[in-house]
C-alpha cells in the first residue's frame, strides 16, 4: 500500500458462542498451550493499532478467557444471536453496529476471524486489507486455497441413485491429464475482511451479494475445527511446522 494512504480503520471480530456441538468448547480449548481464541486475538493484534480486535460471545467464560487473551468483549451476544441456527451476517452487523455505539467510532472495514482457522499468517490477512482498500468495486476480500485433490478431475456420484457413478462435474470430460486441468480453488474460512457498508447491508449470502477479491493461501494454513478428529489433525500438522501460528502475547498483566 502506498505509505501516503490513510490506513482503513478495521474492526476485527472474533465470533466465539458457548454452544459447540461438534467439539464442545472448541473455542477456549488449547492449541499449542493457548486457548483456540487466543489465535485469532493474536494475529489481529500484528496487523497494527488501526485493527480493534473484539470477541463476540454469549458465554461469560468464554469472555474472561478472551480478556485474558488480549481482546476486548464490550457486549454479551444476544442469545437469539448465539444458535447454531443464527447467519454469520446477522452476528456481524450487530458486532458492527453495537461496537460503533460503545467505541463512538466508525469502522470501514469488518475483518472475521474465526477462532477454528487458528493457522493465519500476518502477511496473508494484510494482504486482503490492502488488496479491500485499493480496489474499490469489492465488497471483500476472502481466503482461497488450492486443495490437494481436483474435483473436476475426481469428483464423482451414483447415477440415478444406483450403483453406477458419473462424473459430478462435465468439465472434467475428455480430460485424460491432470496436468491439463483448469485451476479450482475453494473458499477455506481462514479470514475474511468486508466493508463495513457491505455487512450493514448484506442479507443473506455474502458471496451472491457481493463482489469478491481473494489471496491465496497454501492449503495446510487452511484448516477449519469442527470435531475432535480435525483439532488432532491441525495439533499435528503445526507441531511438524507445516502449518504457521500467530504468535500469542502474554495474557493483560502478565
Amino acid at each position: 500500500m502506498n505509505p501516503d494512504t490513510v490506513r482503513p480503520r478495521v474492526l476485527a471480530v472474533v465470533p466465539a458462542r458457548g454452544g459447540s456441538k461438534g467439539l464442545p468448547g472448541k473455542n477456549i480449548r488449547p492449541l499449542m498451550g493457548k486457548p483456540l481464541l487466543a489465535h485469532a486475538v493474536a494475529l489481529a493484534g500484528l496487523l497494527g493499532d488501526n485493527v480493534r480486535c473484539i470477541v463476540s460471545t454469549d458465554d461469560e467464560d468464554i469472555a474472561e478467557v478472551a480478556r485474558e487473551s488480549g481482546a476486548e468483549v464490550p457486549f454479551i451476544r444476544p442469545a437469539e444471536l448465539a444458535s447454531d441456527l443464527a447467519p454469520t451476517a446477522a452476528v456481524l452487523r450487530h458486532a458492527l453496529s453495537t461496537a460503533e455505539s460503545i467505541y463512538s467510532e466508525e469502522y470501514d472495514m469488518v475483518l472475521l476471524l474465526e477462532p477454528t482457522s487458528p493457522t493465519r499468517t500476518k502477511e496473508a490477512v494484510q494482504a486482503a486489507i490492502d488488496q479491500l482498500s485499493q480496489t474499490p468495486e469489492l465488497d471483500g476480500v476472502i481466503a482461497v486455497s488450492e486443495p490437494f485433490f481436483n474435483p473436476l478431475w475426481v469428483g464423482v456420484r451414483p447415477r440415478d441413485k444406483g450403483p453406477v457413478l458419473e462424473r459430478y462435474f462435465k468439465e472434467g470430460t475428455g480430460i485424460v491429464r491432470r496436468q491439463d486441468l483448469p485451476s479450482y480453488l475453494r473458499i477455506n474460512g481462514n479470514f475474511y475482511v468486508w466493508r463495513s457498508d457491505f455487512i450493514r447491508r448484506l442479507e443473506h449470502s455474502w458471496f451472491d451479494e457481493g463482489v469478491h477479491g481473494y489471496v491465496q493461501i497454501p492449503e495446510l494454513h487452511a484448516f477449519s475445527i469442527d470435531d475432535e478428529h480435525e483439532f488432532h489433525l491441525i495439533e499435528a500438522v503445526v507441531a511438524a511446522g507445516l502449518a504457521p501460528l500467530p504468535e500469542v502475547a502474554s495474557p493483560v498483566g502478565e
